[in-house]
């Protein structure tokens, strides 16, 4: 994700990096994420009704803008950064519009 730079005090990475695609579907990816991360963000807006997120071992993080476009997402960063603190194993946290 383009946002890697904004987040200069996290170890940030991408599906596509830790498992070498980002054709996974929902749940497997979910799956294979367990023990690998500590927070998943995503924009995906679906996940939170295809996926029973409530027991898993990270929090989900929801980022909603007008665009997935960096230009839309960056000013989310201030509120990102306080959901990822505040958020338990489980949760879904929903950011931005």
């Amino acid at each position: 994700m383009g946002l890697t730079r904004f987040l200069p005090t996290h170890d940030v990475t991408t599906v596509s990096r830790l498992f070498g695609s980002s054709d996974l579907d929902d749940g497997t990816l979910l799956d294979r994420l367990a023990g690998q991360c500590d927070a998943f963000i995503t924009v995906d807006r679906s996940i939170r009704f295809q996926q029973n997120l409530s027991n898993r071992s990270f929090p989900v993080i929801l980022l909603r803008a007008h665009s997935n476009s960096l230009e839309h997402l960056v000013p989310l960063v201030p509120k990102l950064l306080g959901a990822l603190q505040a958020a338990h194993p489980g949760d879904l946290r929903v950011v931005g519009v």
